[in-house]
């Protein structure tokens, strides 16, 4: 449970302060008085370098040292409207999504990880039927399931001040791709902001290494998805998370990106949604899909460390991950439908090396399988040679078989070839002028972070040459 201490005297006016604040908000606390406890000021004195300074406040294992009110709010999540705490992880993108959301609009929240502090997990678990689901937000005391943000907005009161600036150029979408060109349009002094529908970073961010980006022989890819948020922010870029664009018109010169709850206005438009994970359509996919079945190694592996896992691919993408969650779950049992992998040899080759992963290939999967109180129970599949049918099982399972664009908005907006993918030409102009696309939601886009930041600097020259005009 929550555990905060309040190290301090009865003559400490900063004590008596701190102590009335947190009654006044109904937060349980243990009062520790330093001048009955030896060991209390041996404690405090090692906390604060030899001094003995009160008040010292432990919370979960972090220390402030005399925190004012505005502290404690801040770190305990007391807001007008209420208590407001955040379960999560670091690793998670929703988590960051909804802490973005919460700080970008003033809301106080104590994020509590679940990585760190078991009785989170466990309470986690309580609230979600035994399923470990993050971010799981508390709002004086009752609970919610990965709210989004307008939950978020209506629960916590939220007003959202509607945008009226004039933005040189409009970036939907904050990857690998957004980010480099409001990086490059930044520089050229052209006013940029990027809305993200959920966390900065896109599908970079979530793969654990990346080793072929120059400059990094290795590096994951939330630190190189921060470095370049935060060169984005260093230019000057605005971004918004949690935006979720619905429509896109142009009237006077001028588009009008819009969302549930707000209206951007730019001079030009670039669309860099990227893609996402491509399911099978198979028996109880869809039912697990959250709890059992998985897209993102990076974001739910850590909940299966010393169990069973399968994953289902048979490309870069699934040996890659495949790799990584051996490192730390029990065992990692492979599927693919075809006779041979089609990833790269280096993959091929490292999986020998490997013990605790088992191949099943020419198998095609047809169902996800659970028990009879819901849970996982593994993949059944189809010998492709023989017919026959089988279960394999596992504590959770990955599917890694491709990607499609996420472009459904622009339909009937900008051409789309017939994989959804947006046709571009020269400095990746789209069927309409002023409106630019880049990364992987672009026809003949090649998949890696490498190319989606050169797709950006290209579309940023295109956006020069447009508002120039």
């Amino acid at each position: 449970m929550n555990t905060l201490k309040l190290y301090g005297a009865d003559w400490c006016p900063d004590c008596r302060r701190a102590k009335a604040y947190l009654k006044e908000n109904n937060i349980d606390f243990e009062f520790i008085d330093v001048d009955l406890d030896k060991d209390a000021t041996a404690l405090v004195e090692k906390i604060n370098n030899g001094k003995r300074i009160i008040p010292t406040v432990d919370l979960n294992g972090k220390t402030f040292t005399n925190p004012s009110n505005a502290v404690l709010a801040d770190s305990l999540g007391i807001n007008d409207v209420g208590l407001v705490q955040l379960f999560g992880a670091d690793w998670c993108p929703d988590c960051r999504r909804a802490k973005s959301y919460l700080s970008d609009n003033g809301i106080n929240f104590q994020f509590i990880d679940v990585d760190v502090l078991d009785w989170a997990t466990d309470k986690v678990e309580a609230i979600n039927n035994g399923k470990r689901i993050i971010p799981t937000v508390l709002i004086d005391g009752k609970p919610y399931t990965n709210p989004d943000n307008n939950t978020l907005k209506t629960l916590l009161s939220i007003d959202v001040k509607k945008e009226h600036k004039l933005y040189d150029t409009i970036i939907i979408g904050g990857g690998a791709a957004g980010l480099t060109t409001a990086i490059y349009a930044q520089r050229d002094r052209f006013d940029s902001l990027i809305l993200e529908k959920k966390t900065i970073g896109g599908n970079a961010f979530l793969t654990q290494k990346i080793e072929n980006y120059p400059g990094f022989t290795n590096i994951s890819g939330p630190d190189l998805m921060d470095k370049m948020e935060a060169q984005a922010r260093t230019y000057g870029a605005t971004i918004k998370t949690g935006v979720d664009v619905e429509a896109i018109e142009q009237k006077e010169g001028k588009f009008y990106v819009k969302s549930a709850h707000e209206t951007f206005i730019g001079r030009s438009v670039v669309v860099t949604t990227g893609s996402t994970y491509r399911k099978l359509e198979v028996e109880g996919e869809e039912e697990l899909i959250g709890s059992g079945v998985h897209f993102c190694a990076t974001c739910d592996g850590a909940f299966y460390r010393d169990r069973e896992v399968v994953v289902i691919g048979g490309g870069n993408s699934a040996l890659e991950e495949s790799i990584f969650l051996a490192g730390f779950v029990k065992k990692v049992k492979i599927i693919h439908r075809k006779p041979e992998f089609s990833a790269s040899s280096t993959y091929v080759e490292k999986l020998d090396t490997i013990e605790n992963i088992e191949t099943y290939r020419d198998k095609t999967t047809i169902a996800f399988v659970a028990d009879d109180d819901g849970n996982f129970k593994g993949v059944k599949v189809k010998d492709n040679a023989t017919g026959e049918e089988e279960l394999i099982t596992g504590d959770g399972a990955f599917i890694f078989i491709g990607l499609i664009p996420n472009t459904t908005l622009f339909k009937g907006v900008i051409n789309l070839n017939d994989a959804g993918f947006i046709t571009t030409k020269g400095l990746a102009e789209t069927s309409v002028k002023g409106i630019y696309a880049a990364g992987d939601c672009r026809e003949g886009a090649i998949a890696q972070v490498a190319a989606a930041t050169g797709e950006g600097v290209l579309a940023s020259y295109g956006i020069k040459d447009f508002l120039k005009k």
